[in-house]
């Protein structure tokens, strides 16, 4: 088995393309190829927690013979603890595939930090186009915006038939017996570590409290499920990404994050996504799944949702205010705040009406 190298074919450079010998002979390896030629290492858009690299390979011999595309994921500098490692996101991945949910197929995972620096696995390259504005801005990029939610809608249901327990799932902590309540305790200690006054945040967590629903049964969560973490090709989905954040818990919980009006970018009267209407997709959902939606059942997780993403603003904030991480990105995510307030207030009545 040998190795060969085209590094003047290499479009960016950095850390990891300064392992491209090492990286080259554990492709080699993994593929029982007699030669493996990399011609593409790319940094992809996106990824604050995560980095994603296009990896455009030449395999001769073995299973993956010819011109492979393949994404590599690794951790990034400022990954954060809550995050899975890369070795549990593989698992996670792998879980889901094989649930029939639309995600990357993924290959294989190296704890061996010789080869790059980090831990890291690769998956197959999902063609398709992710970014948020465009896919709720261009009709064109969507010509059949119900088709494309109801998609969405049934993508979701078939992970939420993952159920506890899972032996391939096991480092995942156990589900919370009321995950609502549960998470309603873990935003109040997020914001009494941040010491910070933030009163229309403790007014929704007190009103999601009193408004708690019953339990829904538990199955696997994506919880970034939402427009900007997914691929769409000829207007199709092609593959749900950035598992980093699974767990298990309440369906509702994805679902509301998904429809939350925070993550409908261009199109905030579509409530789906801002894709499409949220009566689209809670049809897809229910080819697959049994479980009612209701409208209260929407407002409730859409404000923990709101909820969610403010504190997470506020503790981005909190790393470049405290001189942690000083960047213009995190001091901007801090600058939402106003508008998630907003919304809570809104979707909890209270605010006036206009």
């Amino acid at each position: 088995m040998t190795t060969s190298n085209n590094k003047a074919a290499l479009v960016s450079s950095g850390e990891i393309t300064e392992s491209q010998d090492q990286l080259t002979n554990y492709l080699c390896a993994m593929t029982a190829a007699r030669e493996v030629r990399i011609t593409q290492l790319e940094r992809l858009s996106g990824g604050a927690i995560q980095e994603n690299w296009l990896l455009v390979a030449h395999v001769s011999g073995g299973a993956y013979e010819g011109c492979q595309r393949w994404v590599l994921r690794t951790d990034a500098l400022s990954s954060v603890p809550v995050s899975l490692s890369r070795a549990q996101e593989f698992a996670v991945l792998r879980v889901a595939y094989q649930a029939g949910v639309k995600a990357p197929k993924v290959l294989w995972c190296c704890q061996d930090r010789s080869i790059i620096g980090r831990d890291f696995f690769l998956m197959e390259c999902v063609p398709g186009v992710a970014a948020g504005h465009r896919i709720t801005g261009n009709d064109a990029l969507v010509p059949d915006r119900s088709a494309l939610v109801e998609q969405l809608g049934a993508n979701m249901a078939r992970l939420h038939t993952i159920k506890p327990p899972n032996d391939d799932l096991a480092f995942l902590p156990p589900p919370a017996l009321n995950p609502a309540l549960a998470t309603i305790a873990a935003y109040r200690s997020y914001l009494d570590a941040l010491n910070a006054s933030a009163p229309v945040l403790e007014w929704g967590l007190r009103w999601c409290e009193l408004n708690s629903p019953s339990v829904a049964p538990i199955c696997l969560l994506h919880r970034d499920y939402r427009t900007g973490n997914y691929m769409i090709h000829d207007g199709a989905l092609s593959g749900l990404l950035d598992w980093e954040f699974t767990g298990w818990g309440d369906p509702r919980e994805d679902i509301g994050w998904f429809t939350a009006r925070c993550w409908r970018f261009v199109a905030p009267q579509r409530e789906a996504g801002g894709v499409g209407d949220i009566d689209d997709f809670l049809r897809g959902y229910a080819t697959v799944s049994d479980m009612v939606v209701t409208r209260r059942d929407l407002t409730y997780w859409q404000v923990m949702a709101h909820l969610r993403w403010a504190i997470i603003a506020l503790q981005q904030a909190d790393r470049h205010l405290s001189g942690q991480q000083t960047s213009l990105e995190l001091a901007l995510t801090g600058r939402m705040l106003p508008d998630l307030e907003r919304e809570i207030l809104a979707l909890t009545k209270g605010a006036h009406d206009e």
